[in-house]
């Protein structure tokens, strides 16, 4: 996949791509119903309103403010985060909350590891989570999807759970593909999904490994 940055003017164009992915979204999630906001997303254990919620923590918390956050979930990262979203989920207007997202498009938060990039995945996958859970057939562009097919690795699969032994991910609409052994076929972006740790619904994937990363 082409990479859209480069040593002289990578970071700003990877900035200008996060902030663009941001607002898109906003505009998304602003057009969704109430039913929507509470259905469930592809988070485990999250609603669509949680997950939104969750996307705008960084902007919202202050750094001494989030490690308050984690002493009182005793270190736990994963705890902390999902306190907080439910939190702030029933806290705030569904306006609100894709408001957070609009108005800190240039927000200059990243992820704790991985910079601009985990930013931008943060954000495009999170989107997923929510649309691909609703069915609405929104397209990643090509030039944020291509940075974080162009990124996956070891780390990130360790990170997420997710366990790719015996497993090549074969993109159906791109010039893709990653892993060694039995092909698994699918969009692009369904399949960064997988190397996210989400399991995606019946008919997304193909391929005789297909259901290993299939919800049942």
């Amino acid at each position: 996949m082409r990479n859209v940055t480069n040593p002289q003017d990578g970071r700003t164009a990877l900035k200008a791509v996060v902030a663009a992915e941001r607002r898109r979204l906003a505009d998304l999630f602003d057009g969704l119903r109430e039913d929507e906001w509470n259905a469930p997303s592809l988070c485990d254990g999250w609603s669509v309103r949680e997950v939104v919620a969750h996307m705008s923590m960084g902007f919202r918390l202050s750094l001494p403010a989030t490690l308050a956050e984690l002493v009182k979930a005793r270190g736990n990262l994963h705890r902390m985060t999902d306190r907080v979203a439910r939190r702030d989920a029933a806290a705030h207007p569904t306006a609100g909350l894709s408001g957070f997202l609009r108005d800190n498009a240039d927000h200059p938060w990243t992820p704790p590891v991985g910079g601009l990039t985990s930013a931008l995945g943060h954000d495009v996958v999170h989107g997923l989570d929510v649309t691909t859970a609703l069915g609405i057939d929104r397209r990643v562009p090509e030039d944020r999807l291509s940075v974080l097919l162009d990124a996956v690795g070891p780390g990130g699969l360790r990170f997420f759970g997710v366990d790719l032994t015996g497993v090549r991910l074969c993109a159906e609409d791109a010039d893709w593909s990653y892993g060694t052994g039995t092909p698994v076929y699918g969009a692009a972006q369904d399949l960064l999904l997988v190397t996210f740790g989400r399991r995606l619904p019946p008919g997304r994937l193909h391929g005789d490994a297909a259901d290993r990363f299939t919800r049942r």
